[in-house]
């Protein structure tokens, strides 16, 4: 009994590939040969008498087009080899500076009483996220600089850019849960301790890593379903999930679905629940008689709203890349806009306009002395 091609998709056997169809005169088959930069090219033969008509290996999708795949390529920031050095030590360095200062953070926070606050307490978990938010993707691209190597295993891939969604996700609701603390500060002062209470704001970070956690395993498991690609190269120096479902051989306008779906959950609802918190603080701060008073309500909001016009400005590019047209060099430039250096001057942003931060730092410098 002949075996349905929808169930027999692509079987890979180097050197040969065949597709098998139920008639064996219009079997496809497929030589494949080593090509340029560890590409495989892909020479067919069709040994039918309907040569105008292709075998389709699923609905719309026709079966040159297809392929299953173990490993993808990341074509990075440029293959200039005398660039590589410089993007090695720069990435490098950059990535030393995001650590160290958003530990530098977590550690003011949690050695000084007086930061023990549901503000700092959000500060120090997003200052984590940001930590485990960079770790995700450039020492893997550090690695295949100093090793020559762009290859990322299926499964790395996979865990790639789980991760990365899980702490981008991550970021976008603890901005907004702390905008919605700063609208309670300044806004409903008298009863900012009885509604911001520990356990109430460790409810809301575990709310937050919940529906990261959801994010992430739906892009997984819409992943899992992708079994055909059109392509192995990546034009990214990570795993983009948005470029990740391009590759897919299926229907494209499901892919820009998802897309739409995911850039409405955690980027329209959360701007705007934190565009709503700064109209009810602005209306607020106006309120107030003193000029003192207003500056000291726009200083302890004026970080905050930094960062978010940082996150969300910068990260606009790598979640909506399919949507809106761009070269390849420009989503690269993007994403690193918002993968390296948004969380790198996020710990220069509190620390250079926070006055409790500075005097906390300088306290445990002067211990360390």
């Amino acid at each position: 009994m002949p075996v349905s091609p929808l169930n027999r998709c692509l079987h890979v056997q180097a050197p040969i590939l065949y597709c098998t169809h139920p008639n064996p005169e219009e079997r496809l088959r497929y030589h494949w040969a080593p090509g340029r930069a560890g590409v495989l090219d892909q020479q067919f033969f069709i040994t039918t008498q309907q040569r105008s008509s292709m075998t389709l290996c699923s609905s719309n999708v026709e079966l040159q087009n297809l392929t299953e795949v173990s490993e993808f390529h990341l074509l990075g920031l440029s293959e200039d080899p005398e660039l590589q050095p410089i993007l090695f030590g720069l990435f490098l360095c950059m990535y030393l500076v995001t650590v160290l200062g958003n530990l530098l953070i977590i550690l003011a926070v949690s050695s000084d009483s007086h930061l023990h606050t549901p503000m700092y307490f959000f500060l120090s978990i997003l200052s984590l996220s940001d930590i485990g938010f960079i770790s995700t993707t450039v020492p893997k691209m550090i690695v295949g600089i100093l090793t020559h190597s762009r290859v990322i295993s299926y499964g790395g891939c996979l865990t790639q850019m789980s991760i990365f969604i899980f702490f981008g996700c991550m970021d976008d609701l603890l901005l907004s849960v702390m905008a919605y603390d700063r609208y309670v500060a300044i806004c409903h002062p008298l009863h900012y301790l009885v509604i911001m209470k520990p356990r109430f704001c460790s409810s809301l970070v575990w709310l937050s890593i919940l529906a990261s956690l959801l994010e992430a395993l739906l892009h997984i498991v819409i992943v899992l379903q992708l079994t055909c690609f059109k392509n192995v190269e990546i034009f990214n120096f990570f795993c983009n999930p948005s470029q990740l479902l391009n590759l897919s051989s299926y229907d494209t306008f499901a892919n820009s679905i998802v897309v739409y779906l995911d850039a409405s959950l955690f980027g329209f609802f959360p701007i705007s629940g934190i565009l709503f918190s700064y109209y009810k603080i602005v209306s607020s701060i106006l309120r107030i008689p003193s000029p003192g008073g207003k500056y000291k309500a726009f200083s302890t909001c004026g970080s905050h709203l930094a960062v978010v016009c940082l996150y969300f400005g910068t990260g606009s590019g790598p979640y909506l890349g399919t949507s809106v047209p761009s070269s390849p060099s420009k989503s690269a430039v993007a994403s690193v806009m918002y993968m390296v250096v948004a969380p790198m001057l996020n710990p220069f942003i509190y620390s250079l306009r926070n006055r409790d931060i500075k005097s906390t730092l300088l306290r445990l410098h002067s211990r360390t002395i």
